[in-house]
């Protein structure tokens, strides 16, 4: 029998009798506010990958600096923006949905205070434990190429904290609908990277350099933290601690913490096994896996990434009967879907079919050579395999989340892991010898099968909600229009590619994809979609607004 829908007995939020059509336009206002501030950071983001890659390259030191990044964003990863999202939102949004501002205001200076605590406590045992975490993380690297990322884990710990914390003011702004400033913070992070990448790049060696950029993070994550820190004080009117008085959702926020932490851990455990294998391929591996992260995230990120965060304190805040919560929950799943699709599924074939091209025209300069755009592109063909369900995905675990169900979207992911880890391992590994290919090409393999695993996630949750909720996915005819534009504007965009061979690598990608997007969304407009119609609303906004 299906599982009743948890309900809540506060009083919902004023205004609640918005007609439907207003609060489709103030969702998709909020998605649009999310879209616009991860856009901002990912552009940022994009442009500190490029001279990354102008200084450093496919080089060891850059395998060491990525390697080293990753050990302490277990910290950041375990108890960032996706526990809090997870943990602290709906508890802290129900409270304000109701009314009672003064005890969601305490609720948010406990947690915090208990955050800072423990993330401290773990800052120092990890600077203590890098050398043993590298050994368990990158067990491949040796020598000198050893001793530098542990320099550069002990460097990056501290700045994690801070980051912690600017995940605790995402949260905090997040439940108030300011989303804006939280998810355009990191571009500040970006420019202390970027800025300390052109004052040291052209003077330094590779290594040093590796490590300069590291205290630039640090640096990057102090002022991340001050960009949302004075707006998050100025909404928490109620100073001070009161542990007894918020006792009740205090021990909400951390019963569903532990499962989260739990389904965080074992997405970390995926990212972290995938960096394993990576460091037993040839010398570039880890560097390229990274590189096309950042490429990989931007479309996650920036379409589906946006939409979930926004829905979610909505989600969060529906009362009602248990039909009354499944039907809203259903009609915003159903409408963030359409409109993650719209813009995912493209992407995805973007990737595959023209991935050499994309990441000549954002790495191709300096250390970083045509060769290592080709090698990047078979990362980001593996990754565009799964890039739907991943994003889509999210959406789902954030309707559980509103639910405050923690614990389902945990058992998927443990699954999805154990897949990745087998079928992870066979391909990176055994495969390039059995089909007699270059072993670094493994690489390819390693994000193909997670992709693989991600869409066995993403059915597991679309079936258990369902089974709760009643029916949520893609409309079939709907997903065919969308495969079949993107491959028909990939197609030609693919003999554009050949037919401007000729020219530089970057004057290139200038000319070749905006053909496929012309193309598509040319194509999207003949066929009426109206998900068009709402990203051109969206766009109208933001340049209303700028002006």
């Amino acid at each position: 029998m299906a599982e009743s829908i948890k309900t809540t007995s506060e009083a919902p939020l004023s205004g609640s009798d918005t007609p439907p059509v207003r609060k489709s336009v103030a969702s998709r206002a909020g998605a649009g506010l999310v879209a616009s501030g991860i856009l901002l950071s990912r552009i940022a983001g994009l442009i500190r990958a490029t001279i990354f890659a102008h200084f450093l390259g496919n080089s060891a030191a850059a395998d060491a600096f990525q390697a080293g990044f990753r050990i302490p964003n277990i910290l950041q990863n375990l108890l960032g923006e996706g526990v809090l999202s997870a943990s602290f939102i709906p508890v802290y949004s129900k409270l304000l949905g109701a009314g009672d501002d003064e005890t969601g205001d305490l609720l948010a200076w406990a947690f915090g205070a208990i955050l800072a605590l423990a993330t401290s406590i773990l800052v120092v045992a990890g600077v203590l434990a890098a050398p043993y975490l590298i050994d368990v993380i990158a067990p491949g690297f040796s020598g000198d190429k050893r001793e530098l990322t542990i320099t550069i884990v002990q460097i990056l710990f501290p700045g994690t904290g801070l980051l912690v914390m600017s995940a605790w003011c995402l949260g905090v702004l997040n439940s108030h609908h300011r989303f804006f400033a939280s998810y355009a913070a990191p571009v500040a992070w970006n420019l202390a990277i970027i800025t300390t990448l052109i004052v040291f790049g052209p003077r330094r060696s590779l290594d040093g350099l590796a490590i300069d950029v590291a205290w630039g993070a640090v640096v990057g994550a102090g002022l991340q933290l001050a960009v949302q820190f004075p707006q998050t004080l100025r909404l928490l009117k109620t100073l001070g601690l009161d542990l007894s008085r918020v006792g009740e959702p205090l021990r909400s926020v951390f019963a569903n913490l532990g499962p989260v932490v739990a389904g965080r851990g074992v997405g970390q455990l995926s990212a972290y096994i995938d960096n394993l294998l990576a460091s037993l391929l040839p010398t570039g591996a880890v560097a390229a896996l990274n590189y096309g992260q950042i490429l990989y995230m931007l479309p996650v990120s920036l379409f589906g990434a946006s939409i979930a965060a926004s829905e979610l304190p909505t989600m969060a805040r529906a009362t009602g009967s248990p039909e009354e919560i499944g039907s809203a929950l259903r009609g915003r799943l159903n409408a963030g879907l359409r409109q993650i699709s719209f813009l995912v599924v493209p992407s995805a074939v973007a990737f595959i079919a023209l991935g050499d091209v994309i990441c000549a025209l954002i790495f191709q300069s300096g250390h970083f050579s045509h060769s290592d755009a080709i090698y990047v592109w078979a990362v980001i063909a593996g990754s565009g395999i799964g890039m739907l369900a991943n994003t889509t995905a999210r959406l789902y675990i954030n309707a559980y989340y509103a639910m405050l169900d923690t614990r389902t979207p945990l058992k998927f992911a443990v699954i999805r892991v154990t897949l990745t880890l087998v079928l992870g391992y066979f391909c990176a590994l055994p495969l390039p010898h059995l089909i007699g290919v270059a072993q670094k090409w493994g690489i390819a393999g390693l994000t193909a099968s997670a992709g693989v695993s991600g869409w066995l996630e993403f059915s597991l949750l679309r079936w258990r909600l369902n089974q709760r909720i009643g029916w949520t996915g893609f409309a079939r005819w709907f997903l065919v229009k969308l495969w079949v534009i993107a491959i028909v504007a990939a197609a030609v965009a693919y003999g554009v590619k050949l037919e401007t061979a000729f020219v530089g690598s970057r004057v290139q990608g200038l000319i070749v994809l905006p053909v496929f997007g012309l193309i598509y969304l040319g194509a999207a407009w003949g066929l009426k979609m109206p998900e068009l119609n709402d990203l051109a609303g969206i766009l109208r906004r933001r340049f209303t607004r700028a002006e």
